[in-house]
């Protein structure tokens, strides 16, 4: 259990006997506990896929409300919570405006999945910020341009023959229903996975890393190269299952150890907070994404089904491929408000687990309700 202060100080931190211990499942061993009480900066291991390091100069981020700390009831769920899930998950939350973050395995890198949508829409914004493109702009897609597993647009491009829509309704599709063929359009259009980790490092936001698109992840995940055709109703699924077991199990178990689209919880709600803050974007940007972020459709039952009503909640999902028993990369991260204003950036992010889904909503429901059931108003 970590509590992050980013200027220094100290915070209390009060350990309570139990807290929402009816939402979890059995307590991990002794080992994994104590690995997990004190996190360890990530160490380097073999990764399939380069992360280019890109140096640039630091944009200025300042908190308010430095005095405040914690309360410690929400240090104690939060502890309780991912002591006890039976898996590895990562939970931050921070007070947005507070120089506070609660965190478990808040500095681990797990896989974001489509949680990285959020950085391409922030990168594609950041470059009509800058004149360079337009929300209005528009694109054709193409056959060629499809990817895999949940694209609704590939319905409109396979009855038109290549469709032409604007970046616009593109961002609003990723955004909302975590379109993956409407994410890449955008990725290229902003030049790529480097510009995608250039605009990151410009707003000093460590810890997070973009991987190399749809295609080339989920196909090296699965332990496969990519071909054009796995884009095409289910021919992914049937290249997949017909590889070896063990060769699926290798790639599956690499892609964990060293996700190329790792970022660590307590980076993700840093960068929330900066988002609400405008200190990624302008000020007109920054309301555009969160009005979308706020019109999601996926993840009802994730964190979204723990905001008690009066309180407000947008976000973005996402959801890794399965190797059963083993599920991977499922996450929600996205910023709660409460009914006086206050605002929390909650991250949740289960790299590797074999419970059931419905235990997975009332890990992610449980964080939801201890945030609120903890709010202490201005």
């Amino acid at each position: 259990m970590t509590l992050h202060k980013n200027r220094g100080g100290s915070a209390r931190l009060v350990l309570l006997i139990a807290a929402l211990s009816a939402c979890v499942s059995a307590p991990e061993p002794p080992a994994a506990q104590a690995a997990a009480a004190v996190p360890q900066k990530p160490q380097p291991t073999t990764n399939t896929w380069p992360i280019r390091q890109v140096a640039n100069p630091p944009l200025p981020y300042r908190d308010i409300d430095q005095n405040e700390t914690p309360p410690p009831a929400l240090v104690s769920v939060v502890r309780n919570l991912g002591q006890s899930f039976r898996g590895k998950v990562g939970i931050a939350v921070r007070r947005i405006g507070a120089d506070w973050t609660v965190a478990w395995n808040g500095n681990a890198l797990f896989p974001q999945q489509s949680v990285s949508k959020l950085w391409v829409a922030m990168t594609f914004l950041d470059a009509v910020d800058r004149g360079k493109l337009r929300i209005t702009d528009t694109t054709t897609i193409t056959r060629n341009d499809l990817t895999l597993f949940h694209q609704p647009t590939a319905a409109l491009v396979a009855k038109e023959g290549g469709w032409t829509t604007s970046y616009s309704d593109l961002m609003r599709r990723a955004m909302t229903q975590s379109d993956n063929t409407a994410n890449d359009t955008l990725l290229r259009a902003v030049g790529g996975p480097d510009a995608v980790r250039g605009f990151l490092a410009r707003r000093m936001i460590k810890d997070i890393r973009f991987g190399p698109g749809e295609r080339l992840l989920q196909s090296a995940t699965a332990g496969m190269d990519w071909r054009q055709d796995y884009s095409i109703g289910r021919n992914f699924y049937a290249a997949r299952n017909k590889l070896p077991m063990s060769v699926r199990v290798k790639a599956l178990d690499n892609y964990l150890a060293s996700p190329p689209d790792g970022a660590a919880p307590s980076s993700i709600v840093q960068a929330l907070a900066k988002l609400k803050e405008n200190q990624m974007l302008s000020p007109a940007s920054s309301r555009l994404l969160l009005s979308i972020m706020a019109e999601a459709k996926t993840g009802p039952q994730r964190i979204k089904g723990g905001v008690p009503p009066g309180w407000h909640y947008l976000h973005k999902t996402g959801t890794g491929q399965d190797l059963p028993p083993r599920s991977t990369g499922f996450n929600d991260i996205g910023i709660m408000t409460a009914p006086d204003g206050t605002n929390y950036a909650v991250a949740v992010m289960i790299g590797s687990t074999t419970v059931s889904i419905p235990e997975r909503w009332a890990l992610m429901q449980a964080v939801a309700k201890a945030v609120a059931a903890n709010h202490e108003p201005r």
